[in-house]
């Protein structure tokens, strides 16, 4: 139950940039992201998608997996998800609130669209698959190899 990797995207529709560590900021999200200390939804500080899902698409379509595509921020293995909406939860130092699934959207289905698979066949595929949104309720480092911890801080 470990960050596999971390993005950022500095612009909406500008490429990932990679991280092997990234400073979070309580209810602002990652330094440098698109989102970042933006407050128009719920759970917009920083969204985790499972690299089980995106290499299971991938393998689906008989592709490379690759990971930086989906526009998240924090890749995860062995972590279920869907199960942290509405729970507490520690990455490392850092402690989150799972606020709600990151559905996928049509940018999400055209990034991961080829000529045999259009972007709402990929959005259908990815309903309740696509991610996690989720507030930032300390500050610190993420690293990638950070581990997931369920337990609540007193």
């Amino acid at each position: 139950m470990t960050v596999e990797r971390i993005f950022t995207r500095a612009a909406s529709g500008s490429s990932s940039a990679e991280h092997r560590a990234i400073r979070v900021v309580a209810g602002a999200g990652l330094e440098g992201d698109r989102y970042f200390d933006r407050h128009g939804e719920p759970g917009q500080n920083i969204t985790f998608i499972e690299a089980e899902e995106i290499e299971s698409f991938f393998a689906e379509q008989q592709r490379a997996p690759d990971l930086s595509t989906t526009g998240r921020n924090i890749i995860t293995r062995g972590v279920r998800l869907n199960e942290l909406v509405g729970v507490e939860f520690f990455v490392g130092t850092v402690r989150f609130r799972g606020v709600a699934l990151c559905e996928p959207c049509l940018s999400l289905g055209q990034a991961l669209a080829t000529s045999a698979l259009p972007p709402a066949t990929v959005v259908k595929r990815l309903v309740h698959r696509a991610g996690l949104r989720a507030d930032a309720l300390s500050s610190g480092e993420l690293a990638v190899g950070a581990k997931f911890q369920f337990q609540h801080a007193d």
